[in-house]
């Protein structure tokens, strides 16, 4: 490899580095602000830059908001096609489901609780119409994976498989605005407890 592409190959990396960097910190603005409340500025102050510098890495606080939701969603989707493509009865599909959710929330908190407060208002912009997409997407995941687990006998037929669904998609993403990394409990530890608090109940048998 010659010096100039070595150096050209650095420099790019170092660049792709930086602005992961200045996502990490719009992502937190984000989240702790809110989107209609976070400028330029306050983005650029919790990166420890002059405002001018972070349009050297972004056009708008859209496209930073457009890229951090993307990416989340991309991993997301991706660890839960692993999941439905290993061929799993429904209650195993679940508990890696669940599994799943909870490390999205470790690697990109953040950027679910931007999800969560602010996609619908996002999704006004045709830019971010594919938050709907995937809201209705995730909806017809669990559904259709709930009535399985009815046909294998896995799972109780008396009970409204709509209102299921709901429950866990709310009591498990309303982690991220309490979840810590590096807390007391791992996210797969988190995954375990409320696997056994929903699966099992909290009645001592």
């Amino acid at each position: 490899m010659s010096p100039r592409r070595r150096d050209a190959e650095g420099t790019a990396a170092a660049r792709a580095e930086r602005r992961a960097e200045l996502l990490a910190a719009a992502a937190e603005v984000f989240a702790s602000q809110g989107y209609s409340a976070t400028t330029i500025r306050k983005v650029a102050d919790a990166a420890g830059i002059l405002g001018g510098s972070l349009y050297y890495h972004f056009d708008s606080k859209e496209s930073m908001a457009d890229e951090i939701l993307s990416t989340f969603l991309d991993e997301m989707w991706a660890s839960y096609d692993r999941v439905l493509a290993a061929g799993l009865g429904a209650r195993d599909t679940l508990e890696a489901i669940i599994v799943e959710s909870f490390r999205s929330i470790d690697r990109h908190r953040p950027a679910v609780v931007l999800y969560q407060n602010e996609s619908k208002h996002l999704a006004n912009s045709e830019r971010f119409r594919y938050l709907l997409d995937s809201q209705r997407r995730f909806e017809e995941m669990w559904l259709a994976l709930l009535e399985r687990g009815v046909r294998e006998g896995e799972f109780r037929s008396d009970l409204d498989l709509v209102l299921i669904y709901r429950f866990v998609r709310d009591t498990v993403w309303v982690a991220a605005n309490w979840y810590q990394h590096g807390g007391r409990l791992s996210a797969d530890d988190i995954a375990k407890q409320y696997l056994a608090m929903v699966l099992e109940g909290i009645q001592a048998s």
